[in-house]
């Protein structure tokens, strides 16, 4: 994680608190070097995961853990997170040390990992703010090269090769994102109904499967202190075997959104300001990853509309339940019929 440059930290909020004392008992037996007194400080961004810096003496760590409450089936999987960085540790895909995994929930109240604390710039924001033209082309340029590199890692050289079912992604996520939908609605979406119905007849014909992020987006990037290079990346929570495409229809969205909480490429000057162009930027990606070319995109695109919605909706039920680990999440009721919408007007502008 980042604290220069990343998401605000704040005191530990009472929803979201633990027994500090008995984890610096446990880290002690744990973690070699781990000593001295313990502060325990929360980063306030996200509203999946509840994500702490701890901080003894000279050394920093970030510890992720489950939130607490009753979790939906598969949800908030931090040894999957910390199973996936272990394992990419030897690649060329950028990722923190992973330092330690606690299964037992008796501990701090939940599963949790720590792992090591990299120091960089997170920048929430696609446009980029502040940095030149060369220096956003650059970052595009590193932050594509670093999902392609994860793309090209073969699951079963790295130890996942049962890390999911890579045959039948696409059917699979359109059931569980409808079905967790459903389970967290609040009020009658329309345009949600029509996906549910139309992407699963419209599945592409290809299978192509590799190990994907699930959330890859600058905003979980950390670049270099002093230079726009991708050193880290962050929240592995939906990362699983499936089709490479997913990932970057997921990134482009960026460019069919008039307004996201983490910003927007629509309507930008990309040329002034050095950010790649959507076909740019695929053509980016099939460079990095060796690829003629790629036709149907927008799939993807709709498809991470769709699923976003579907996330945002759950979060948004957390929240109104009083156990999601962000103070933004109420704030979030109307997102995910604005993702929604997009993703129909998107099929009917190009289906």
């Amino acid at each position: 994680m980042s604290e220069n440059g990343g998401p605000p930290l704040i005191g530990v909020s009472a929803a979201l608190s633990f027994d500090e004392a008995a984890l610096q008992s446990y880290l002690k037996d744990q973690l070699p070097g781990f000593s001295g007194d313990l502060e325990v400080r929360q980063f306030n961004a996200g509203q999946s995961n509840p994500t702490y810096q701890l901080a003894t003496g000279a050394k920093k760590y970030v510890l992720r853990k489950k939130p607490p409450g009753t979790l939906l089936p598969s949800a908030h999987a931090v040894d999957r997170e910390y199973r996936v960085m272990h394992a990419l540790r030897d690649t060329p895909v950028p990722v923190p040390e992973m330092l330690h995994l606690c299964t037992d929930p008796s501990i701090i109240g939940t599963e949790f990992y720590v792992m090591e604390m990299v120091e960089g710039r997170v920048f929430h924001d696609p446009s980029l703010p502040g940095l030149s033209p060369a220096e956003r082309s650059a970052f595009y340029h590193s932050f594509i090269k670093a999902l392609a590199d994860l793309h090209a890692v073969k699951p079963e050289a790295v130890g996942l090769g049962d890390f999911g079912k890579p045959k039948g992604y696409l059917s699979r996520q359109v059931s569980r994102w409808s079905q967790q939908y459903a389970a967290t609605e609040t009020e009658t979406i329309t345009a949600m109904n029509e996906l549910m119905d139309w992407l699963p007849a419209n599945l592409p014909e290809d299978d192509e499967a590799s190990i994907v992020h699930g959330d890859f987006r600058p905003g979980n990037a950390i670049a270099a202190p002093q230079s726009p290079e991708v050193i880290a990346l962050l929240d592995w929570e939906l990362c699983t075997l499936g089709h490479p495409f997913a990932d970057l229809g997921y990134v482009c969205a960026l460019y069919h959104a008039d307004n996201l909480p983490t910003g927007r490429f629509k309507g930008l000057d990309y040329a002034a300001l050095g950010i790649p162009t959507e076909r740019e930027l695929v053509d980016l990606y099939c460079q990095y990853s060796g690829r003629g070319g790629i036709e149907n995109h927008l799939f993807f695109v709709v498809f991470s509309f769709f699923r976003s919605a579907a996330i945002i909706q759950g979060v948004y039920k957390r929240g109104l339940e009083g156990n999601a680990s962000s103070q933004k999440a109420l704030k979030l009721g109307h997102l995910a019929r604005v993702r929604a919408e997009n993703a129909w007007r998107i099929v009917e502008e190009n289906f």
